[in-house]
């Protein structure tokens, strides 16, 4: 553990999900192997061939440029413009957008978080407020995070993404503390962390060595493994 900035005294730790408190990436090669086999299975989009999603997917960010800030909006909005492009009429098109996301959302929300994982947010939740907030798409009632959480937060639903500070402020409000008071933890320094400093929250980098990152401000402390979090009980 590395400290890097003091912090204040912490009422609420706010949690990022996808590889922060779980290994994401392959729960999504799954999930978008799996709404690609339902798209597949459809003759007139498999006839589109292998571009034709990603061209969708440009596509409808081009028409709708807030997409970017709601994964689950993006994703529903570019599958009805490639059935809308296929001839499917706006009912149909709706009808076949819902089936094709469900298969992605299905696999999307197949997780198992590891018991260790579990263990530790119960223990930080005997002495601070445990909040999720994530850009992600996951459906956390649907996997063994359930009943971790305070408070759920989820860019599109409930506010802009991170690093936009609107999330991190909904959660002070929520439970009536102040930014200061609020440790935001998470993978991403361009997301989480910018996002956390944005809002006058302090913030906890878990280290991914996987992305290049354009945020070169510092986390108030560093670690490289969710359990050192310990640490602060």
């Amino acid at each position: 553990m590395r400290f890097n900035k003091p912090i204040s005294t912490i009422r609420a730790i706010s949690f990022d999900l996808d590889d922060t408190l779980y290994d994401n990436r392959p729960i999504i090669i799954a999930a978008v192997q799996a709404m690609t086999d339902h798209l597949n299975a459809i003759p007139k989009w498999r006839a589109k061939g292998e571009t034709f999603w990603l061209q969708c997917r440009d596509q409808a960010l081009k028409q709708d440029w807030t997409l970017a800030e709601n994964a689950t909006r993006w994703r529903q909005a570019a599958l009805h413009l490639g059935f809308t492009i296929l001839g499917y009429e706006h009912d149909a098109a709706t009808d076949a957008t819902q089936r094709a996301y469900q298969a992605f959302a299905d696999a999307r929300s197949n997780i198992v978080v590891s018991d260790s994982v579990i263990d530790l947010l119960t223990q930080l939740r005997r002495k601070f407020h445990i909040i999720a907030i994530t850009n992600g798409n996951v459906e956390v009632e649907k996997f063994n995070l359930r009943n971790s959480f305070d408070l759920v937060l989820r860019a599109g639903i409930d506010g802009r993404a991170k690093p936009h500070p609107e999330l991190y402020h909904l959660a002070c409000q929520h439970f009536n503390i102040t930014p200061e008071q609020l440790l935001h933890v998470g993978d991403s320094l361009d997301t989480d962390v910018q996002g956390a400093h944005r809002a006058g929250a302090s913030s906890v980098w878990l280290r991914n060595n996987f992305t290049q990152y354009r945020y070169q401000g510092l986390a108030n402390i560093e670690i490289d493994n969710i359990q050192m979090l310990k640490n602060m009980m």
